[in-house]
C-alpha cells in the first residue's frame, strides 16, 4: 500500500527536501509548517507517520505531538537542531517514537521511517487508527468517517462549518483552544478578527447538542482563553 507521511517543518525548503526523499522511496508526502496545521491534516486525512520539527512558531512540535497522542497512535519521528539528551528525553516523553538531530543523513532518516512503519504495521496500529475515527465524550459521538454526529443516540444535523468545529474540539476533548486556533483549524486560513464568526457557530452548535445551551454540558467557554469540549466518560446506550 502507499503510505502517506506528514512532514511538519516551519522551513519550507527542509519540508520540501524531505518530501522529495520520501517520494523517491515510494511514499506519499504531505507538508505542514506549524503544529496546528499538522493536527488539522491528521484530523482530516489518513496519515501513517509524522516527521515533526520541534522548534516552530505558534504550536511547536512538542505540544503538537502531545495533542496528537490524545487521539492517535501513529508513529512520530521528531527532528531537532538540538542534540542534548534532555531534549531527546522530552520528545520521547510527550509521545515521539524516534528522534533525529539536524543536520541529518537522508538515508538514515528513510531507514528510520521504514523501521517505524514496520513496527506500526506489525503491532496492528493501522487497524486501531481506522477505528479511532469515532470520537466519544459522554453521550456525544462523532463518526469522522461517516461525518455524522449523534447525542444520546439521536442524530444531529450540522452545517459543514459547525461539524468542522465540533469534530475538531471533540477529537481533542479536554484541550482548550483559542478562537484563532479554532478558526485556522476549521477554515484553514489565517484568522483576522474571527471572534464573532466562531461565536455564532458555537452558539448554533450548542443549540443542537446541549439540553440547556445556557448551561452547556459539552462545549464550554474558558473565559479569556477560548473553548473546549468537556472530556466525559462515554455513555453506554441500550
Amino acid at each position: 500500500m502507499l503510505y502517506r507521511i506528514l512532514v511538519c517543518d516551519d522551513d519550507p525548503a527542509i519540508a520540501r527536501a524531505i518530501g522529495i526523499y520520501l517520494r523517491a522511496a515510494g511514499y506519499e508526502a504531505v507538508e505542514a509548517h506549524d503544529g496546528l496545521e499538522a493536527l488539522d491534516i491528521c484530523a482530516k486525512q489518513t496519515i501513517h507517520l509524522v516527521i515533526m520539527d520541534v522548534m516552530m512558531p505558534g504550536m511547536d512540535g512538542m505540544r503538537a505531538t502531545e495533542v496528537l497522542r490524545e487521539t492517535q497512535n501513529i508513529p512520530v519521528i521528531m527532528l531537532s537542531a538540538k542534540s542534548e539528551d534532555v531534549d531527546k528525553i522530552d520528545g520521547l516523553t510527550v509521545g515521539a517514537d524516534d528522534y533525529v538531530t539536524k543536520p541529518f543523513n537522508p538515508a538514515e532518516l528513510m531507514a528510520r521511517v521504514r523501521s517505524q512503519l514496520r513496527r506500526y504495521t506489525a503491532l496492528g496500529g493501522m487497524a486501531a487508527q481506522e477505528e479511532s475515527r469515532v470520537y466519544r465524550t459522554g453521550g456525544l459521538v462523532v463518526d469522522d468517517a461517516a461525518k455524522s454526529v449523534t447525542v444520546d443516540g439521536e442524530p444531529v444535523s450540522l452545517t459543514p462549518r459547525e461539524y468542522g468545529i465540533l469534530a475538531f474540539l471533540t477529537k481533542h476533548a479536554g484541550q482548550v483552544f483559542s478562537i484563532s486556533q479554532i478558526y485556522e483549524a476549521v477554515w484553514n486560513e489565517t484568522a483576522y478578527s474571527p471572534e464573532n464568526t466562531v461565536a455564532v457557530h458555537i452558539r448554533r452548535i450548542r443549540e443542537k447538542i446541549e439540553i440547556n445551551p445556557k448551561e452547556p454540558k459539552y462545549l464550554k467557554v474558558v473565559w479569556g482563553i477560548g473553548y473546549k469540549m468537556e472530556k466525559l466518560h462515554p455513555k453506554l446506550l441500550g
